[in-house]
């Protein structure tokens, strides 16, 4: 992936403020940064003038930090500090949400916006959670996000939030990416979405009048609803009801390799 393309909408000075903060955590902290990356609109694909950057990274600790009778915190959490939004995880609790798997962190794996990225570890990583079984636990999540932000903030309004909106509509072309392709984890960012799914013309063109719209409003900017985007929603959203009742898979026991890839990445192997 080139770091030029991925970072085409955080600006260099931007860049290095955010580089300083995450050296700034791995000092302060005694930790080494796995990955981080932009887990919010930018990495989404539709940011306005005024977005937030929302910087999500995974970290190791010395391997001793774990042997400690008394577990120690697994999240690493900033103040909000003006437009910057700066948390991670540890990796021990990265790869029990991947078992599960956990939508969150399958997304993070996939941001097109890097800030650090240990080649190494995260191409392990990738692999691990493309052998998880996501399809069920993905639809669920993409559901439950979509139907949301529909109930509050769309289904009974005429004029809607655009943030919002693409906030609905994301969940919704994640939905039809599990039905093509249920053994592939979906993107994180709406462009890659659109153009695995394809949509229909008069629907695709909707889609980037909208996202034009968004990228020229500011975070509360408001339109109208517009009714192909409406109809595919629903349609996406009714499918995944009726799917999720009937969705099984063969749960694979990948704790024991979850374990060697943790004392891989912590540098404790056997």
């Amino acid at each position: 992936m080139d770091d030029a393309a991925t970072l085409n909408s955080v600006s260099s000075d931007m860049q290095e403020v955010i580089a300083r903060e995450l050296d700034a955590i791995e000092s302060r902290e005694n930790v080494r940064l796995l990955f981080a990356i932009e887990s919010g609109s930018r990495a989404w694909g539709f940011p306005s003038p005024d977005s937030d950057y929302d910087v999500r990274f995974v970290y190791a600790r010395p391997v001793d930090w774990y042997l400690s009778l008394e577990p120690g915190r697994d999240v690493i959490e900033l103040p909000l500090e003006g437009d910057l939004d700066i948390n991670g995880w540890d990796i021990k609790k990265t790869l029990s949400l991947l078992l599960k798997p956990n939508p969150v962190a399958l997304e993070w794996l996939s941001s097109p916006i890097r800030y650090r990225w240990n080649d190494y570890v995260c191409d392990d990583l990738i692999a691990f959670s493309q052998r998880v079984a996501h399809g069920p636990a993905c639809l669920h999540h993409y559901l439950h996000l979509g139907g949301r932000q529909w109930q509050v903030y769309v289904e009974d309004k005429v004029q809607v939030n655009l943030k919002k909106y693409l906030y609905v509509v994301r969940p919704a072309m994640a939905i039809r990416w599990i039905r093509l392709y249920p053994e592939q984890i979906p993107p994180m960012n709406f462009h890659a979405l659109r153009a695995g799914i394809d949509l229909p013309q008069q629907l695709t063109t909707a889609l980037m009048d909208l996202l034009d719209k968004k990228s020229r409003s500011k975070e509360l900017g408001e339109a109208p609803r517009i009714e192909p985007i409406d109809r595919f929603i629903e349609e996406e959203f009714n499918w995944a009801r009726e799917a999720v009742t009937t969705a099984s898979y063969e749960r694979k026991e990948l704790r024991s390799d979850a374990d060697d890839l943790f004392r891989k990445i912590i540098g404790r192997d056997e």
